[in-house]
C-alpha cells in the first residue's frame, strides 16, 4: 500500500503544484484555459494516437468489459438520479448530478497515470473506459437535458451531439490510431519520436492544468459535493467491480476498469454544467473534493486489485 501511494504521489503533487500556482495567481485562468486546450487538442491526442496505433480493435473492444462498465456505471447513475429526484431536484439538475457521480477524469488523469502505474496491459481497458464515457454517458446527459428543455428529441438536438462526438479530438485520435494499426502501416522513426515527444507533455500538462483549474473554482455547497464524491470514489468502482465479477471479465482488464472508475470527477463535467447552466456550484465542489480525497482512495483501490 505504501509503495503504491508513493508511486501515485508525484501525479497528485503535480496537481497540487498547479493548484498552488493558480491560487497565487502565478497561473491565471486564461493561462489555464490555453494549457488545457494544448493538452486536449495536441499532447493528449498524440498520446492516445500512439497508444491506439499499437493495439488492434479486438484488444480495445471487449463486449463483456463494455457491458460490465456500462451496467455498473448505469446503476450508480440511476441511484444518484433517484436520490436527487426524491429530494425534489428538477430532472435536469438530477441528471447532471447523476452524470457527476459516475464520470471520472479518465482522459487527463487516468490515461497518463494508470498506464504508468499498471503497465501496457492497461492501455486497452483505459481507452475503452474513456470511449464509453465520451460516447455513451456524455451523449446520454446531453440528450436528457435537451429533451427536458425542449419537450422532445429531434434532428436539431441529436445531430449537434453526434457532431460533437465525431469532432472530439480524443475520439478522433483513438480512431485514427486504430485505423493505422488495422492497416498495419509502418510508423516512421521521425513520426514515432514526434508523437513520443508531444505525448510526453500530456502527463505534466494535464495534471498541472487540473490543479490550476481547481484553484479557480468556487468551493460552495460542500455537503452535497461530499455525497457526490462518495458516489464517484466508492460506489462507482464497487458497482463496476461487481458487474465485472458477474460477467466474468478478464481479471487484469477488470482491475484496470475498477481503477479507472475510482478516479475523481472529471473536469469536463463542469464544462457541461456551465454550458447548460445546471448545478454548477455542486459540480465544481465535487470535482475539488473528490480530487483531494482521491489522493488516498485511488492508491487504496489500486492496492486491492489482484495482480495479473
Amino acid at each position: 500500500m505504501l509503495a503504491i501511494f508513493l508511486k501515485t504521489l508525484p501525479f497528485f503533487l503535480l496537481i497540487g503544484t498547479g493548484w498552488l500556482a493558480g491560487r497565487l495567481r502565478a497561473f491565471p485562468p486564461e493561462a489555464t484555459a490555453w494549457l488545457t486546450r494544448f493538452v486536449f487538442y495536441f499532447a493528449l491526442s498524440a498520446m492516445l494516437f500512439r497508444f491506439s496505433a499499437t493495439l488492434d480493435l479486438a484488444a480495445l473492444f471487449d463486449l463483456r468489459f463494455a457491458a460490465a462498465y456500462v451496467a455498473g456505471s448505469t446503476v450508480v447513475w440511476a441511484l444518484v438520479f433517484a436520490v436527487s429526484r426524491g429530494k425534489g431536484t428538477p430532472v435536469v439538475e438530477a441528471a447532471m448530478l447523476a452524470h457527476t457521480g459516475m464520470t471520472g477524469n479518465t482522459g487527463f488523469l487516468g490515461v497518463p497515470m494508470l498506464v504508468v502505474l499498471l503497465g501496457p496491459p492497461a492501455i486497452g481497458p483505459v481507452l475503452m473506459v474513456l470511449a464509453l464515457d465520451l460516447v455513451v454517458f456524455s451523449t446520454l446527459i446531453t440528450l436528457i437535458i435537451a429533451a427536458a428543455r425542449h419537450g422532445r428529441l429531434g434532428p436539431g438536438t441529436v445531430l449537434p451531439v453526434i457532431r460533437g462526438i465525431v469532432a472530439n479530438p480524443m475520439i478522433v485520435s483513438m480512431l485514427a490510431g486504430l485505423a493505422w494499426s488495422a492497416l498495419r502501416l509502418p510508423m516512421p522513426a521521425p513520426a514515432a519520436e514526434f508523437l513520443s515527444l508531444l505525448g510526453a507533455a500530456a502527463t505534466p500538462g494535464a495534471l498541472f492544468a487540473i490543479g490550476a483549474s481547481l484553484a479557480h473554482r468556487p468551493m460552495r455547497r460542500p455537503i452535497p459535493a461530499l455525497a457526490l464524491s462518495f458516489a464517484k470514489l466508492v460506489a462507482h468502482p464497487a458497482a463496476v467491480g461487481l458487474a465485472a465479477i458477474l460477467l466474468a471479465v478478464d481479471p487484469v482488464a477488470a482491475g484496470v476498469m475498477v481503477a479507472a472508475a475510482a478516479l475523481p470527477v472529471a473536469g469536463n463535467v463542469y464544462i457541461l454544467a456551465h454550458h447548460f447552466g445546471v448545478a454548477q456550484e455542486r459540480v465544481s465542489a465535487a470535482i475539488l473534493i473528490s480530487t483531494a480525497i482521491s489522493i488516498a482512495t485511488v492508491p487504496y483501490v489500486i492496492h486491492l486489485i489482484p495482480k495479473g
